[in-house]
């Protein structure tokens, strides 16, 4: 774990865009690259990440910092596998596979679930079957071509973002709410995880699960920041 090395921490304007500077140095990437942002929002989000921190570096207390810097270094070269990714998740998503049994839970599902596919149909033109069988059912190839175009327009933060999101809660469909600020980060999560709310609700909370969900979340709410306005 490093030590703190520096005591002021500010954005500075740099090359048309923004930089972190701790004190005379600009915030540099693991692998030393320039830590740059398009977005001077973003930027006062890692600073104020840096300035939070105490006599030693924690950086698992920094997930703003730690998506730019993937942002920054991985993603402008995994650009295209990233965007496979997001639709292979979109052509399997969570949100697609629905149970018909226990009636309570379909019927929390087909509640909670349905308006979000009718959001992506109305506003995307992502259009996806469900299905109560385990089996995989097929997409439409059209809804998936535009899964993958709105994908690919995103700059290396958003889609750094939007497959972390996606990642997190299992479903590309709640990543992109999230992206387009139809649902919060908070709503979002708690939908990826219905069916473990309802065996919750049944057998009682696993304490460990909890603790674990609860620091992602806590996370999410941070990088949910990152989002352009």
């Amino acid at each position: 774990m490093a030590k703190r090395f520096y005591e002021k921490v500010f954005v500075q304007g740099k090359d048309g865009g923004f930089c972190v500077m701790l004190d005379g140095w600009t915030l540099r990437t693991p692998g030393k690259m320039v830590l740059q942002f398009s977005r001077k929002s973003q930027a006062q989000l890692v600073a104020a990440e840096w300035q939070a921190q105490g006599e030693d570096i924690v950086p698992n207390t920094m997930p703003c910092t730690r998506l730019m810097n993937v942002a920054c270094e991985q993603t402008p070269t995994r650009r295209s596998e990233l965007v496979k990714e997001f639709c292979a998740y979109m052509g399997t998503d969570l949100l697609c596979y629905r149970t018909h049994s226990p009636q309570d839970l379909a019927a929390r599902q087909d509640q909670n679930w349905q308006p979000i596919l009718d959001w992506a149909a109305q506003k995307h033109g992502i259009s996806l079957a469900t299905t109560t069988r385990i089996k995989a059912v097929a997409q439409p190839q059209q809804s998936l071509r535009n899964a993958h175009k709105f994908a690919d327009s995103l700059d290396d933060a958003d889609l750094t973002l939007l497959l972390h999101f996606t990642a997190s809660t299992g479903s590309a469909l709640l990543a992109l709410a999230v992206m387009e600020k139809y649902l919060e980060v908070d709503a979002a999560f708690t939908l990826s995880r219905l069916d473990e709310i309802h065996q919750n609700e049944r057998w009682g909370v696993d304490d460990e699960v909890a603790q674990k969900n609860a620091a992602i979340l806590e996370d999410l709410r941070m990088l949910a920041q990152l989002i352009k306005d």
